[in-house]
């Protein structure tokens, strides 16, 4: 799939530092690179390059305009040439790099690029996102072989993609039979622009009759594609360049973008109306609309100010003509990549196309959760059926046929892009248990009738008592982390936590446990027989973590059990930032500390606290001092001396 009905216009950053000279023997090349015409900006380069010249600047919009184009074999050329210059270059040239490289199955080199982009840009959620998922083949392998697919018998020797289903027709983008095809195509890709077409269809078996031309006036001499039909029938969404009423709109670099518009049916049964929606700008691109099952909120695909990569997925709430406020969806499913044609069903379920998670290469299509507050998780690759190494996007599904469609401009196909027409014969459904012994930790021998409580954030889950063979058992979602907490009398409650494998099947997490031989006196810091060393904050906080509370719940146990007992806690912090501020918020933290026992039961005569900041240091680490983190954790801490019992 080409790049221009992705977004990208504003993106295309020239990172050029190079001299005079340099740029005077590839100004056609880069005159034509600078108006997007990349076909031609190939043509030109390549003639210098052949001829021994290399410039980095150079090989950075050879290799671009190959991707730019979805052309992943002449983009892992000219990226190669030019990390062979340099490899000190922009992270975008990394990750293009080894996505082109994954697309031509060189997924070794791919592999071992994305781990360099990883060490140097720490921040970008795709390089953590690959760093926590480094074995997404293995996830890739167990979630293909569930799809028959065939060509969708509407394709043509051009550019086909994005179909929508509505009323037994399906609905398409395609550069077919244009007009006057000398005036019409688009100097990004040398290829016509798209207009939208149907063909019938039969619900049962996708198969699909004449293709015809949707002759409406949705159609102009630009691209119109994704359309999206409300359940009535009466309303369609669809994308557009921005253009309306004849006139063709720019930015402020004089580039025309791309534009959602909406249109509604007359009395006449006329496709009129025809309007952009009203978060549409001249400035960014809004694009490939999708209606929630209920038609009350649309989501769409932006790179509009606060995307958070070159776009990501929005949402807007429909109430009858009015829309609200645009909302990223955030980073639950957004990356600093490309995440564009969502779809919506109504299992809860988002399915969307992106080139920012570990996939086989250009775009893949992935699935999530749709949670109550609006986040998405257990996101998952389709698997190797639908995906490839090539662009794979639009992706729709009948909820009960388990039948649809996606676009792809994978090897084997007829044009450019193609639409596929697939039936999914077993759903997307990871089921995981997580399972272990309870043992004794110094002798091995197992323990029965142990407690064992699952908490997902602070929230219990669920509680079981291990069997006679020592097991529990709890049923638990794929991708989730957890905390668990065995408790046995005489010995040492012990929290651990646990992430599920995004593979079906068991995850197992044996625990051991420490005999209770802890025995305290006034003046002793109970929190060693625990083995708390610190309750944990945010940076720069004071409220309770999740960590913390964990460890809280083993002090407020001890307090139940011994209402007589008083503590004094203490908190510290290391010699870093100014005494004055490591005082106030040592003494906000043991504080809070405070309060969260008092809430949790604790009567507050018995508890006393203070912050100590940096006055009580139990190494030489002050002002000045060069010390390890580890040197400096050992004076972040936090005592519970008790002072009566």
């Amino acid at each position: 799939m080409k790049n221009y009905i992705f977004l990208c216009f504003s993106l295309i950053i020239v990172f050029s530092f190079n001299s005079y000279s340099q740029k005077s023997k590839t100004a056609a090349g880069d005159k034509k690179y600078d108006s997007y015409a990349y076909i031609d900006a190939i043509k030109t380069y390549e003639r210098v390059a052949q001829k021994g010249y290399k410039s980095e600047d150079m090989f950075k919009k050879l290799g671009n305009s190959y991707y730019f184009n979805s052309d992943f074999e002449g983009a892992a050329k000219w990226y190669g040439a030019l990390f062979e210059m340099n490899t000190a270059v922009e992270p975008e040239y990394y990750y293009r790099y080894a996505q082109s490289l994954k697309s031509t199955g060189q997924n070794e080199m791919a592999n071992k690029i994305l781990s360099e982009f990883t060490a140097k840009y720490k921040n970008d959620n795709r390089g953590k996102l690959f760093k926590d998922d480094v074995n997404y083949l293995d996830e890739i392998k167990a979630n293909s072989g569930r799809y028959t697919i065939e060509d969708a018998g509407i394709n043509s020797k051009y550019s086909d993609y994005s179909s929508y289903v509505y009323d037994n027709k399906i609905y398409f983008a395609s550069a077919r039979d244009t007009g006057n095809f000398s005036q019409r195509k688009h100097k990004w890709t040398n290829e016509y622009f798209t207009n939208l077409y149907f063909a019938d269809v039969d619900p049962t078996t996708n198969k699909s009759s004449k293709v015809n031309k949707f002759k409406t006036s949705i159609n102009t001499k630009f691209h119109e594609s994704s359309p999206a039909f409300a359940k009535d029938g009466k309303t369609v969404y669809f994308t557009r360049n921005n253009y309306v009423n004849g006139k063709k709109g720019k930015d402020d670099n004089k580039i025309t973008l791309i534009k959602i518009y909406k249109a509604t049916l007359d009395n006449n049964g006329k496709w009129a109306n025809i309007t952009e929606l009203p978060f549409n700008s001249d400035n960014y691109s809004t694009a490939h609309p999708a209606l929630s099952p209920d038609d009350k909120t649309l989501y769409f695909a932006s790179d509009m100010a606060g995307t958070l990569g070159q776009s990501d997925i929005y949402k807007v709430t429909i109430n009858g003509d009015n829309y609200g406020a645009p909302q990223n969806l955030g980073n639950s499913i957004n990356t600093e990549g490309k995440e564009t044609f969502p779809y919506i069903t109504n299992e809860n379920e988002i399915y969307f196309a992106s080139d920012g998670r570990p996939g086989l290469g250009g775009l893949d299509v992935f699935v999530g959760k749709i949670e109550d507050d609006g986040t998405i998780s257990n996101i998952q690759n389709l698997g190797a059926d639908i995906n490839s190494p090539k662009d794979d996007f639009a992706y729709i599904i009948g909820p009960v046929s388990r039948r649809g469609y996606f676009s792809s401009n994978k090897d084997g196909g007829k044009g450019s892009d193609d639409i596929y027409k697939f039936l999914e014969t077993r759903k997307l459904q990871c089921i995981q248990e997580l399972t272990g012994i309870i043992t004794d930790a110094e002798t091995n021998m197992i323990l029965p009738e142990t407690k064992v409580t699952i908490y997902e954030g602070q929230n219990i889950k669920s509680t079981t008592i291990s069997d006679g063979s020592g097991a529990y058992t709890f049923p638990v979602e794929c991708g989730k982390t957890y905390n668990l907490r065995a408790e046995k009398q005489d010995y040492t409650t012990k929290e651990v936590s646990i992430t599920i494998s995004k593979l079906t099947g068991k995850t197992s997490l044996p625990i051991a446990l420490d005999k209770s031989t802890c025995k305290v006196m006034i003046g002793d810091d109970l929190g060693k027989c625990f083995a708390i060393k610190m309750i944990y904050f945010d940076l720069d906080k004071s409220n309770i973590r999740i960590e913390a509370a964990l460890d809280l719940e083993k002090i407020l146990d001890v307090l139940n059990n011994n209402p007589t007992m008083k503590l004094d806690i203490r908190s510290h912090t290391d010699s870093r930032a100014t005494f004055k501020y490591n005082e106030s918020l040592s003494d906000r933290r043991a504080k809070s500390t405070i309060s969260w026992l008092i809430k949790n039961g604790v009567a507050k005569n018995r508890l006393t606290g203070k912050g100590y900041g940096e006055t009580q240091l139990v190494n030489g680490c002050s002002d000045g001092v060069q010390c390890t983190e580890e040197e400096h954790q050992m004076n972040r801490r936090s005592e519970f001396i008790i002072t009566e019992l």
